[in-house]
């Protein structure tokens, strides 16, 4: 009977020393520069967080940000320790904030293309000088950067010879149709969706549009590190990336929102290097903000 007593208190201590350390787990903070209030983290990023809570021994609480400035002052000033963000904030981040790369999340199809009705009579860039374009949010890589990029890369200067005007994708995907615009600049994960929901209620066929231009893949959208972050922090969670990658994705893909639905099929990358950001400068230096210091639309 004592013996059978012994090893109870022995298994409850056991089963005690799995619990107390995840009762005082080290917290870390981590924002999500495209979301903006606690609601929306916890929609799209609540199931990764938890996942990535499991899998670190962190304890890991969201910091939400009202803008990527915001953002990038909070790692500045140690009020965030991790930032998921896109290529065009991370150039800032890392000029501004001397911030650390964790791990890339890669995207498929994740490239900007410039679209114009197949009937129009616009069959390459130079047909739009002089005319209307539409584009996402300013600032956004996918939305504005890299298409401006790639209007320029086909030979001409966006900035001066087009009529460019931002409003949200969906407003952009109507005025192309009704003609207001001659053509719009997106991404070509998002131009397919609106094709194919085009078509499924009834408008028009994938044929009635042509991509006139389309820019070279995109870098990874990467998760950041604080300077202040200590070089064991970073490595224990990019530990957990590389040994834990599945069930990571998973938790992204079918444990968020719509938001998130960008990440289908994606993997995470281990070896980013600074050099493969550089395209995202050029796309700076032609919207005519060269020392990329600043985000453009905050």
């Amino acid at each position: 009977m004592f013996k059978s007593l012994k090893l109870l208190a022995s298994s409850v201590l056991l089963s005690l020393s799995f619990v107390i350390p995840a009762a005082n787990a080290e917290t870390v903070r981590l924002a999500v520069t495209d979301l903006v209030g606690l609601e929306e983290l916890q929609r799209e990023f609540g199931a990764f967080r938890d996942k990535l809570s499991e899998v670190t021994g962190y304890d890991i609480e969201f910091t939400p940000v009202t803008n990527r400035t915001a953002a990038v002052e909070a790692l500045r000033f140690k009020q965030v320790d991790f930032v998921l963000t896109g290529p065009a904030e991370y150039v800032v981040m890392q000029n501004r904030a001397d911030a650390k790369v964790v791990v890339g999340f890669s995207r498929p199809d994740y490239f900007p293309v410039i679209v114009t009705m197949a009937d129009s009579g616009i069959t390459n860039v130079k047909d739009l000088v002089g005319k209307r374009v539409a584009m996402g949010s300013v600032g956004s890589t996918s939305r504005h950067l890299g298409p401006i990029q790639a209007l320029a890369d086909a030979g001409i200067t966006p900035m001066e010879d087009l009529e460019l005007v931002h409003t949200k994708v969906p407003v952009l995907w109507e005025s192309l149709k009704r003609g207001d615009a001659a053509a719009v600049g997106m991404n070509h994960t998002e131009f397919r969706r609106l094709r194919t929901q085009e078509m499924e209620n009834g408008g028009h066929q994938p044929g009635a549009f042509r991509v006139i231009a389309r820019g070279p893949d995109l870098p990874n959208d990467l998760l950041m590190a604080g300077s202040h972050v200590s070089d064991e922090m970073i490595s224990r969670l990019r530990d957990g990336f590389v040994n834990h990658s599945d069930e990571l994705i998973n938790s992204i893909v079918n444990g968020g929102g719509t938001d998130v639905d960008k990440y289908t099929g994606m993997r995470f990358i281990s070896n980013i290097k600074d050099s493969d950001y550089n395209y995202v400068r050029s796309m700076y230096a032609t919207i005519g903000y060269p020392e990329y210091s600043d985000f453009v639309g905050d």
